[in-house]
Order: C-alpha cells, then sequence, then structure tokens
C-alpha cells in the first residue's frame, strides 16, 4: 500500500514549536506516515525583507526535523514555476511519486474558511484529503465543506505561537528561546537571524 504523506505548507519564517506539535500529532494520531514541511518559496513577485532566503528557511525546517523520522523537510517548490499554487505542486508530485505515496493536504480551519477562494480548489478536493486542525479565527467554514467526505478534522492542540510574533519580540531582545526547537534556536542565533 501506498505511504499516506501530509503536506504542510508554509513560509516557516522561522520554523517553530507550534509547527512541530501539530505536525507530529497529525502523523501520531491520523492515518499519515509522515509529514511533509513544503517550505514555500520567496515569490520573486514580493520581496519581503523579513522572509529569510529559501535555502535558511529550508535549513530550519531541516534542523527541526532532524530527530523526528516521521517528519521530513521539502523544498519541492523551489524549482516549481513562481507564483506557486497548490493544485500545481500537488499535480507535480502526482506526476513524480503516483506510485510511491498518496498525498494530502494538512490545513488550519483559518485556512479551509477561504478554501472556495484557491486556484482549482475542486481539483484538489477530487483527488486528496485534506487534514484540518483547530484553529482560534474568526468567520465560518463555508457549508460546502462542513461535512465534506474527503476533510477530515483531527482534534489537535490549539498552537497560538506565531513566526511573526516570534520575529517581533527577537528584535526587540526578548527572549523567544522555548518557542523554538533548540537546533532552530542555536542556528538563528549563530545566524544572526531577525535581530
Amino acid at each position: 500500500m501506498n505511504k499516506k504523506i501530509g503536506l504542510y505548507f508554509g513560509t516557516f519564517n522561522p520554523i517553530h514549536i507550534g509547527h512541530l506539535v501539530i505536525a507530529n500529532h497529525m502523523v501520531e494520531f491520523s492515518d499519515l506516515d509522515e509529514v511533509w514541511f513544503v517550505v514555500t518559496p520567496q515569490s520573486p513577485f514580493k520581496t519581503k525583507k523579513s522572509l529569510l532566503d529559501n535555502h535558511h528557511r529550508y535549513q530550519l525546517v531541516a534542523e527541526a526535523t532532524l530527530d523526528y523520522p516521521k517528519l521530513k523537510p521539502s523544498k519541492i517548490e523551489f524549482d516549481l514555476p513562481q507564483p506557486n499554487y497548490t493544485v500545481n505542486t500537488l499535480a507535480y508530485l502526482l506526476d513524480k511519486y503516483d506510485d510511491k505515496y498518496n498525498f494530502c493536504l494538512i490545513m488550519g480551519e483559518d485556512n479551509l474558511k477561504g478554501l472556495h477562494k484557491w486556484k482549482n480548489y475542486e481539483v484538489i478536493l477530487e483527488n486528496h484529503f485534506i487534514y484540518v486542525y483547530p484553529r482560534i479565527s474568526e468567520g465560518e467554514v463555508v457549508h460546502r465543506f462542513r461535512n465534506h467526505d474527503k476533510i477530515q478534522h483531527v482534534e489537535a492542540p490549539i498552537m497560538e505561537i506565531s513566526s511573526t510574533f516570534i520575529r517581533a519580540q527577537h528584535k526587540l531582545g526578548k527572549n523567544v528561546r522555548p518557542m523554538l526547537p533548540e537546533k532552530v534556536w542555536k542556528y538563528m542565533d549563530e545566524m544572526n537571524f531577525y535581530r
């Protein structure tokens, strides 16, 4: 049987313990075999000063997942045409690994509320399961997604840690170390990121 891979997309700028807790919960308490952290590349059209270079963010994810055999870093989107649309990335992965893996999406409930605005979201739902973890957020889930047979809700811990908060507080000289995996903190500190 094909391995079931959960794809967890994000900029991971930086990856923090909230990301790890969610990914680990998904792989331990659902039928997923692995979770791949798909590091979203910097768009050539939008240069954000606070966004680390692609290879540094990938390296942070690699450091964070080193001790977790079921969690993997992925830079699959780095070589795909920009801008990155999830539907295109999934098509590429299906083409490359179809005989080996079944790919599922992992997203927060906040993202599910906007799924109807995604490019070709119907194609995604036709071909992939979506695993949703709870988030505290405004608004309602669109009716057509409420009891959809391809959308599974996983009772994961609610993590209210954000990379934005970590960057801002680190810049102010606050101690953000407990919010980061140890190896991520070391790499971040050595490279003097987000100061």
